[in-house]
């Protein structure tokens, strides 16, 4: 029986119940892993269709040492937002994503990505053209694997030539970690063939293919 966690602030509660919310909306059964230590919680989902891993952090109060993947679902019937707590469910067995977690350090900044405001614009117009494109298939290529390649092609395009695919930009928008209010700070960040997409609501990252470009040298930020 793991102990309950207790949040630093009682609103990191409500905030975490928020991003297991969203990813429920995406998969009924999805799992998510947790890891504490230091006085920090990382939970890591995966939505599906994005192909991404979704990071959400929160401050504890107690320096608890955790590593173990959950039902996301379980674990938000376990929150208690006005105690600022949770109830860790037992473990589950984990899927396959949950065993290949972007690195904890080594991150680095990149250079060129384009402010919230514009991150939104972009994955607005790509709904725009991907709802066009849609509409104008004849009736006997209005199909499911017609839809998803006019969808691979519209969300593998990468961002301001910084590596960083729009299905990543999609994925942030959607969890909340991009939300509609002015000045959201935002970083993109590389580590070997990680890219990770931060801003204060939580982060998005994925392995790469090709390097990212502009990669700007600098000390290292720390955690997730």
């Amino acid at each position: 029986m793991i102990a309950p966690l207790h949040f630093d602030d009682a609103r990191e509660a409500a905030d975490l119940a928020a991003f297991l919310g969203r990813l429920l909306r995406y998969d009924r059964a999805a799992a998510v892993r947790l890891q504490a230590g230091g006085g920090a919680l990382a939970v890591f989902g995966r939505p599906p269709s994005f192909e991404v891993l979704a990071i959400r952090t929160a401050r504890l109060v107690d320096a608890v040492d955790l590593d173990v993947t959950v039902s996301a679902g379980e674990l938000l019937e376990g929150i208690e937002e006005s105690a600022g707590k949770a109830v860790v469910p037992d473990a589950v067995t984990g899927p396959p994503w949950a065993g290949v977690l972007p690195p904890r350090g080594g991150w680095e900044p990149v250079a060129g990505v384009p402010d919230a405001a514009e991150l939104r614009a972009a994955v607005a117009a790509a709904v725009a053209e991907f709802r066009a494109r849609d509409e104008e298939l004849p009736q006997e290529r209005r199909t499911r694997a017609e839809r998803d390649r006019i969808g691979r092609e519209i969300w593998s395009r990468t961002v301001a030539g910084t590596g960083l695919p729009l299905r990543g930009v999609h994925a942030a928008q959607s969890l909340g970690f991009l939300p509609p209010v002015p000045d959201v700070p935002v970083a993109l960040l590389a580590a070997g063939p990680w890219l990770r997409l931060r801003t204060p609501y939580g982060s998005i990252a994925l392995r790469t293919v090709a390097p990212a470009l502009s990669v700007t040298p600098t000390a290292r930020p720390h955690g997730h």
